[in-house]
């Protein structure tokens, strides 16, 4: 059995989907079970409380483990599933880990690295599926407001990212692999905006923000923390993290996703 964090999400969703494809037995761990497929197990659980997680691990031997706020006890949820059984988790971490020596990061990498004989880290960029804090402007007064507008990262498409934690979680040919994922190409937030307005058929305009107006926007929906590294990585992105990673091909068997594949595929959300 397969235990997926973070399962209703823009990775977990379809990672779930694949997993139960393939025939797995998946419990998918979230507070909420809305958009699972009906072959999956749902737990309701809070990573933030390890000990009440022991029952969705109760017969696991796998893991996609997904931690999206720091102040989350990462060396605990790792230890219960341990002694539950799990000895093979593949860790969602970012391309922060390498580019920045985040602490936090290398920490967790540390910590699932060292527990379990068999593990897969996943490091990945800038998401595609980050448009879509634009998509209430875009339906309401199709305008997109954003920072740092002319910077260009290579955004990976979220269901490149389950895709790779899939084929780690049911084949043996990525344990013991870091992946840096990223998109197929650099592009900017106002090429974005274009190529929203492009999947729509409408013009699309955009408003660049300030740092300061994006802090303060982002920590609505993100930890003050992740928002200030976020900000970091959007605004003054090493070389390395311009630059689309060969790993992602590596570990997908293809060439990923495009940012304008994600749009077209997402434009629903836009409309």
């Amino acid at each position: 059995m397969i235990v997926v964090t973070g399962s209703t999400g823009n990775i977990g969703r379809p990672l779930v989907e694949a997993l139960t494809s393939a025939g797995e037995s998946v419990t998918a761990v979230s507070r909420d079970p809305i958009g699972l497929p009906a072959r999956a197990r749902h737990f309701a659980g809070d990573l933030a409380d390890p000990s009440g997680l022991e029952p969705a691990f109760k017969g696991a031997d796998r893991m996609f483990l997904m931690v999206p706020d720091p102040a989350l006890p990462v060396d605990e949820i790792v230890a219960t599933a341990r002694t539950a059984g799990v000895g093979r988790i593949v860790l969602l971490s970012s391309q922060r880990a390498q580019s920045r020596n985040d602490p936090f990061l290398t920490g967790m990498e540390r910590t699932v690295t060292g527990a379990v004989p068999e593990w897969t880290v996943l490091r990945p960029g800038g998401f595609a599926s980050n448009a879509l804090l634009w998509a209430e402007s875009i339906r309401s007064t199709r305008t997109v407001t954003a920072p740092f507008g002319d910077v260009a990262l290579p955004p990976i498409d979220p269901a490149d990212i389950a895709a790779v934690a899939a084929a780690a979680l049911l084949g043996n040919d990525h344990l013991g692999r870091y992946y840096t994922l990223n998109g197929p190409r650099a592009v900017t937030p106002r090429e974005q905006t274009a190529a929203i307005a492009d999947a729509l058929g409408e013009p699309v305009a955009f408003i660049e923000q300030t740092r300061a107006q994006a802090f303060e926007e982002l920590s609505q929906v993100w930890p003050p923390a992740v928002v200030d590294k976020t900000l970091d990585a959007l605004g003054t992105p090493t070389p390395e993290e311009r630059t689309p990673a060969a790993d992602t091909e590596t570990a997908l068997g293809r060439a990923p996703l495009s940012f304008t594949d994600w749009a077209a595929r997402n434009v629903d959300a836009f409309r």
